[in-house]
């Protein structure tokens, strides 16, 4: 037998044969678009199922949904606005409106203020409140637990936000009881108003207390001073001794009176400047003396003003609403009284830091013409000097002293006046009816979801499935070329007929030439007759990981094929153990290729001829012998396939499945061409892969790879060789025996063709 079987290495390291080599493998395979879309196409009635699974839930969901229901309450919070009596401010402090509103929102939000809330309303034991049936179980806010969990709880329901180019702040708080959400919503405004009032008053008292230390000190030097100008009296004695007789002695009482003087001036005109200048313009106008007293005429009358301003300007939103001409023209006439309130608040920060400068001048120059004449004192008798300075001094730490006494008093009482900062707009009231239900969000939410679920599932199933669908998987994953895609076969009308033979019952590409399934043996005729350079391959060896994957059926249609070339071509059966070729042509199984290795029938006898095709010869197995292996591993079997290659032009031979037994492998290393069939979504991808690393270790020449029984309206192939859009007539029963009526062969048809 001549046959040249030059090998060539792959890419891989993986011996084949030339023209029908293996294409180079892929390093890795990069998932598409276009593969996500079919893998969708592939699995969508896993997406339709999860769709209409989410869609029942949303549905139900949406219909035993509790009925809620929501109270609002909103609050005024003024950025500007302030005590009117406020000592505490610090400089420097200012917010902006923004910033200030969500520092508020935040408070509301703490979850110091929710425990408070929590507490008075007695939440954790409030079975409405934990949306369960029945009596509430007895919880304590002194768990952290129930702490935490009733936090959550009331954030989960609380809605705290800023109505959009306002300051007003709207709570809203939602419950399955109606007067319980009313509740919540008004006691989170009520505590959030306490304990802004606590926060300031608490920043007052601090204040105070600082005040009380400073005045400690001034007692404890006030109680020296006057211990030792007693002292002095005692030593100098006052009896026929005056100081006012003395000139200098005089001046100098006058100038410790005068520095005495510009020092508290110069305390007091501080203490009102940086009292003034750290706080928000709005406080200034009750701050300008601690003495309610000493306010200016024109504050006061613009304070009146603009209180009975707005007295009117509510009286007419009662009566006559806020669009009403006099409503408005009022509303004006208090924004310019608040205008010129401002004005003149500014006007008078900027007379109280002069006035500050003033005194401190004075105290200054006070101070300095004082040491000058204690310089001239100095000449007296010491004594006196000393006794005047004690005196003097006495009495300025006296005076210093009662004047912070005065200045805590007030202090003090500032400390219990309450921010007018914050009006409550609307309390919270029951409401009649629940809140709408969103109940097409809910079922749209769920389909979202399930179709999501539906995404990642289909997903997974691909993942798991392990069947080789594709070209491109048999390419990449196999590392085999792919010779043809064969569909699976379609009984027509034809095939129902009584008279057809066996045969034509059988063999497709007999009774549908011009179908899809014929078309596709063509193209595996074509590629294996282009596998080899120099001669096309004599001897085409099919064979299968596994049984029933459609390797006979391929061999007997192509050997059928084949034939149709006018060439002689035989089909041998060497499946000695489950033989199935002689059944498919309706041929007697008793003589074969078993008698024929055995000697009891020569060539001749052994091969069966169909009229349906004239140019092909079929060799069956024959009876089933007890040791098939060593019967096709014989040198009988190899004068066989010399014999044979003398006499026909193709020999196509039936093998076992290899990973079943060693036959096929034996008879692979006798072939020019070896095809693995492999059938659609069937076969495993490690299963063909072991056939595949097992006949190249046998060293097979291994041409190609057959995908079998391949479903054309699959997502994998849609449109696969254009027949989405175009097909041939398929031939049916009439034309079919109208053919054998007239005496031609209906597959070469007319002429032979």
């Amino acid at each position: 037998m001549d046959r040249q079987t030059t090998e060539t290495t792959s890419p891989t390291g993986v011996p084949h044969t030339p023209g029908g080599g293996f294409a180079a493998a892929t390093a890795a395979t990069e998932t598409t678009l276009s593969d996500a879309l079919m893998t969708l196409r592939k699995r969508k009635w896993v997406l339709v199922a999860c769709v209409l699974l989410g869609m029942v839930y949303g549905s139900y969901d949406a219909i035993t949904q509790p009925r809620l229901y929501e109270s609002h309450s909103r609050i005024q919070v003024r950025s500007g606005a302030s005590n009117e009596y406020r000592v505490s401010a610090v400089p420097g402090m200012g917010q902006d409106t923004q910033t200030k509103m969500n520092t508020e929102i935040a408070i509301m939000q703490s979850d110091t203020l929710l425990l408070t809330v929590a507490r008075e309303l007695n939440l954790p034991n409030n079975s409405d409140f934990l949306e369960i049936k029945g009596k509430a179980p007895h919880a304590s806010l002194d768990s952290p637990a129930v702490q935490a969990g009733t936090i959550r709880r009331l954030n989960g329901h609380l809605k705290v936000s800023l109505i959009p180019k306002t300051e007003i702040i709207a709570i809203s708080y939602t419950s399955l009881n109606a007067k319980l959400s009313a509740d919540i919503a008004n006691k989170v405004v009520s505590d959030y108003i306490q304990r802004s009032f606590e926060t300031r008053f608490q920043s007052q008292q601090r204040v105070s207390a600082w005040l009380q230390n400073q005045l400690d000190g001034l007692k404890q030097e006030v109680e020296t001073s006057q211990e030792q100008m007693m002292d002095l009296q005692k030593r100098l004695g006052t009896l026929g001794f005056d100081p006012k007789d003395n000139q200098t002695t005089s001046t100098l009482e006058d100038l410790s009176k005068a520095s005495g003087a510009a020092h508290i001036a110069r305390i007091l005109a501080e203490s009102r400047y940086r009292m003034l200048s750290g706080m928000d313009p709005g406080t200034i106008d009750g701050t300008i003396d601690m003495n309610p007293g000493t306010m200016p005429v024109q504050f006061a009358q613009l304070r009146s003003q603009i209180a009975l301003a707005k007295a009117n300007y509510a009286q007419l939103m009662t009566t006559l609403g806020p669009n009403n001409p006099k409503a408005l023209e009022l509303s004006n006439e208090i924004k310019e009284l608040d205008a010129q309130l401002a004005a003149e608040q500014k006007r008078l920060l900027i007379q109280t830091r002069e006035a500050y400068l003033a005194t401190k001048a004075n105290e200054q120059q006070t101070s300095a013409a004082l040491e000058q004449q204690k310089t001239d004192a100095y000449k007296l008798r010491d004594d006196l000097v000393e006794y005047t300075l004690k005196a003097r001094e006495y009495e300025t730490t006296r005076t210093l002293y009662d004047g912070l006494v005065s200045r805590l008093r007030t202090a003090s009482v500032q400390a219990g006046l309450e921010s007018t900062e914050i009006d409550v707009v609307d309390l919270a009231m029951i409401p009649a009816s629940p809140r709408l239900q969103p109940y097409s969000s809910v079922v749209l939410t769920a389909c979202i979801f399930a179709l999501l679920v539906g995404i990642i599932l289909a997903f997974t199933l691909e993942s798991l499935d392990t069947g080789l669908r594709s070209i491109a998987e048999i390419e990449s994953v196999i590392e085999l070329p792919s010779l043809a895609i064969i569909p699976k076969a379609r009984r027509t009308a034809a095939e129902q007929v009584g008279s057809l033979t066996t045969a034509q019952r059988n063999i497709n590409v007999l009774t549908q030439p011009k179908s899809q399934f014929s078309e596709s043996f063509r193209a595996l005729r074509t590629s294996l007759l282009l596998s080899s350079t120099g001669h096309p391959p004599k001897f085409v060896l099919f064979t299968s990981a596994t049984p029933s994957e459609g390797k006979t059926t391929t061999a007997c249609n192509l050997a059928c094929i084949l034939a149709q070339r006018d060439t002689r071509v035989l089909l041998i059966d060497a499946d000695l153990r489950r033989p199935n070729v002689h059944h498919r042509f309706g041929l007697s199984g008793k003589v074969g290729l078993s008698t024929l290795l055995t000697g009891t029938t020569g060539l001749e006898e052994s091969l069966q001829r169909v009229p349906e095709v004239p140019n092909l010869d079929i060799m069956a197995s024959g009876p089933v012998p007890p040791f098939p292996t060593e019967m096709l591993s014989s040198a009988a079997m190899t004068s066989l396939l010399e014999r044979c290659a003398t006499l026909y032009t193709h020999v196509v031979i039936d093998s076992p499945p290899i990973l079943s037994v060693t036959d096929g492998v034996i008879l692979a290393r006798q072939a020019d061409a070896v095809v693995l069939v492999v059938r659609h979504g069937k076969s495993s991808k490690q299963i063909v892969r072991r056939a595949r690393d097992l006949l190249i270790r046998s060293g097979a020449p291994i041409t190609g790879l057959v995908l079998n029984a391949v479903d054309l309206n699959s997502p994998e192939y849609y449109g696969y060789y254009g027949y989405s859009g175009y097909s041939y007539t398929s031939i049916d029963s009439d034309s079919w025996e109208s053919q054998k009526r007239a005496g031609e062969n209906p597959v070469e048809g007319k002429n032979g063709q």
